[in-house]
């Protein structure tokens, strides 16, 4: 006969030391009730085995402990003489989320949000748990602006003791800010803070930035930018008194005020340094960016103990501790400081690790090191190193740790972590021009081919009238001590035949080149090529451009040019990827050694300057001027001639349509003897995206001359407009649309000009 223990269990706990049933020894347990929660598992929680003697203190137990699981809406026991039974009611399980109404999110997003307050598909259902994610949901879309959301659960039961849980959204509208006022201001115009602030009233790009809807956690940032801004410019004593946010009826608009108070503004009475200065006084004072006399700032009192743990740093201080002390002087409005430096002990890397690079070979990565193991810890080596890693192009992050060593007070590990990307690429460009119609060009290329960090590329260009085929390759590291060594192979042919010239050309060569570094930043090159190129004018009509008629008679159909090549590098850039400070410098002498066919120089020189305007917006400068001409009272061939146009150059006209042209035939340009091109570019990242896409707008200026075309007869073409650059999953893609400013008379306008590839 069974006897449901519930009421005894009341009754304990109403009258203490109350036995409800007599003590017996279970001989078997059996659950009922059940349906997807495993007999193992309930039998894993309940605190009564086989064998125990069952009381009511441990039916409650049970009954306690089966509840906290969360699986059951119910739970009982009984007996039926020496065998407990477990009748369980289970609580349903989700079978199914849906949303109506939504906009504003995705989908996966919501429901990964979800997932981490306790609702997710096959969980069990709990409407606790449930009211936690209405309020979640709520609270996203708080953060977007959407005060008027309302969100209307409905739960739907399904067989099998299952749920269908729908969240009917009404997002509403967005709530902007209308009004930002800033009580308190004297010292600085109202709109000049406001300028400074993540949070905006609308303006014409606000649908796109979103800085005009308002977040709890902006307003925060905001006003420790705001607190920065004054105690950056003297104000010491600046405080926010108080802030305030309200809405309007409608939840459509958003006024925030902030009152503010400027105190005084201090200025820097004296600096001094106190502690253990290991270095001398004077090297200390050289790091100091804040001087006697200076208006207080904040930024440069931080710069200053920073610089000085660089030094530190430099010389193995891993953990120096600077700290700046101020004394206030209230009734002059001067501080003084004292700064304390302590640099602890000397620290010494123990071991180098590195992580991440699943085909790139440890080598590869290390031969960049610049920090030593076993060496004293020097901060601007392995700053050093991870530049160089970087600047491999191997990797599309590297991230570098030097945490201490455990049970240590002088040993650090240098933990070098990269996240390795594509390094082979192939590209393809597009064009068309009334000549050649659709011009392809492309290239294939492995820049660390089996993760040796060697290069191999193979150029291909399919232009009606141009057809080339290029092989490079390049060891970096061709001995120990950074020696690189390569070589180029290459085809090129020209067949204007379709336009009614009668000649054709073809350049086949090929050279060896020798790099040594000269610093850390400076590689010296030295080249030796061999070049045969044939001219075939078969027959001479009217239609020849006449320079090729007189190269031929001057010189045959076939000449050998041995080039011997100087190249200096120069390369400060902080990334090969995304530059934000720094440059690359290129200067280049080309000479074809006098006594074989053809003896030529070539001057080129290249200048490329990154400059971090604010945290997003970078200036980029760029420049090259080329000079040739040639050796030994011949003249320059006209294949050695420089061209200018095109997204590489001055963006607006089509490729290598500036400068001189056949008088007979327009569309034929001939080169230049001199080159000059200037670009200047204003980059930022695109709002929404990662710094895998920059854009921005650009300014170009260039031209190819010669002796009877020259600078002071057509000057530089001009062009201006906008550039996008995205290192896409599919491969780097560059676009340019520019607008010419002085449309040169011969040139050809290409307004609209990109370049596309894939990574491999």
């Amino acid at each position: 006969m069974k006897k449901n223990l519930r009421a005894g269990l009341l009754a304990t706990l109403v009258v203490s030391g109350a036995a409800a049933v007599e003590p017996f020894t279970v001989k078997d347990i059996r659950l009922e009730g059940i349906q997807r929660v495993e007999a193992g598992t309930v039998f894993s929680y309940l605190p009564v085995k086989v064998g125990d003697t069952m009381t009511d203190e441990k039916a409650a137990q049970a009954i306690k402990t089966l509840f906290a699981t969360g699986f059951f809406k119910d739970v009982r026991i009984e007996t039926d003489g020496p065998v407990l039974i477990v009748v369980l009611e289970e609580r349903p399980a989700i079978a199914q989320i849906d949303f109506v109404g939504l906009k504003e999110f995705e989908k996966d997003q919501l429901i990964k949000g979800l997932k981490e307050v306790g609702v997710a598909v096959s969980r069990t259902f709990d409407r606790a748990t449930l009211e936690k994610a209405e309020q979640e949901l709520k609270r996203q879309y708080l953060s977007r602006g959407r005060y008027a959301a309302t969100i209307t659960t409905t739960i739907t039961p399904l067989d099998r003791n299952r749920v269908a849980i729908n969240f009917n959204i009404d997002e509403g509208e967005t709530a902007r800010i209308k009004q930002i006022n800033i009580v308190g201001a004297q010292a600085f115009r109202e709109k000049e803070l406001l300028s400074v602030l993540q949070q905006q009233t609308p303006t014409w790009i606000s649908w796109y930035t979103k800085s005009d809807q308002y977040s709890k956690q902006k307003l925060s940032a905001d006003l420790e930018t705001l607190r920065s801004y004054y105690l950056d410019r003297g104000y010491l004593e600046f405080s926010i008194e108080s802030t305030q946010v309200s809405i309007t009826p409608d939840k459509k608009e958003i006024y925030i005020t902030i009152s503010i108070n400027e105190g005084d503004r201090y200025f820097v009475s004296s600096v001094k340094l106190a502690g253990d200065l290991t270095l001398s006084e004077e090297e200390f004072k050289k790091a100091v960016k804040i001087k006697p006399g200076d208006v207080f700032s904040r930024e440069k009192v931080n710069e200053s103990t920073k610089a000085i743990a660089d030094k530190l740093g430099a010389q193995g201080y891993a953990f120096a501790n600077i700290n700046a002390a101020p004394e206030l002087d209230m009734q002059k409005h001067q501080v003084a400081f004292t700064i304390f430096v302590d640099p602890g002990k000397r620290t010494y890397v123990r071991r180098i690790n590195v992580t991440g690079n699943t085909k790139t070979r440890d080598e590869v990565i290390r031969q960049e090191m610049r920090q030593m193991e076993g060496g004293w810890y020097d901060a601007e080596r392995v700053a050093a190193s991870r530049e160089r890693i970087d600047r491999t192009g191997y990797f599309g992050e590297v991230n570098v740790e030097t945490p201490p060593v455990p049970g240590t007070i002088d040993l650090v590990d240098v933990n070098v972590n990269v996240t390795e990307k594509s390094t082979g690429n192939i590209s393809i460009g597009a064009g068309y021009s009334s000549a050649e119609k659709v011009i392809l060009s492309g290239s294939i290329s492995q820049s660390n081919i089996f993760g040796s960090g060697k290069f191999l590329s193979l150029q291909v260009n399919t232009g009606k009238l141009n057809r080339t085929l290029a092989i490079n390759y390049t060891n970096p590291y061709f001995t120990v001590d950074g020696i690189s060594q390569g070589f180029d192979l290459y085809d090129r042919r020209v067949n204007p035949t379709s336009l009614g010239y009668a000649f054709q050309s073809e350049s086949i060569g090929g050279g060896i080149r020798f790099g040594y570094p000269i610093s850390e930043k400076e590689t010296l090159s030295f080249g030796l090529a061999i070049d045969q190129t044939t001219i075939d004018i078969t027959p001479v009509t009217a239609a020849t451009p006449p320079q090729y008629i007189k190269f031929r008679a001057e010189h045959g159909d076939s000449n050998v040019t041995v080039p011997a090549t100087v190249t200096w590098t120069s390369d400060t850039r902080n990334s090969s990827i995304y530059p934000t400070s720094g440059g690359i410098q290129r200067a280049a002498v080309e000479v074809a050694i006098p006594g074989v066919d053809l003896s030529f120089y070539r001057l080129t020189y290249k200048n490329e300057r990154y400059f971090s305007l604010t945290k997003d917006l970078v200036l980029a400068l760029m420049g090259e001027v080329g000079y040739a001409n040639g050796l030994s009272g011949q003249s320059l061939p006209f294949y050695k001639n420089f061209y200018a146009g095109g997204i590489g150059s001055v963006r607006g006209y089509q490729t290598a349509s500036l400068g001189p042209v056949d008088p007979l035939y327009p569309d034929t340009y001939l080169g230049g003897t001199s080159k000059a091109v200037f670009n200047v570019e204003l980059l930022m990242p695109l709002p929404g995206f990662d710094k895998s896409v920059r854009f921005g707008p650009f300014f170009d200026a260039g031209n190819v001359f010669t002796n009877h075309y020259s600078y002071s007869k057509e000057g530089l073409a001009m062009s201006a407009g906008l550039t996008a650059a995205w290192i896409s999953p599919l491969g780097p893609l560059k676009f340019s649309y520019g607008q010419p400013i002085n449309e040169v008379s011969t040139a050809k306008l290409q307004k609209f000009q990109f370049q596309m590839g894939t990574t491999f």
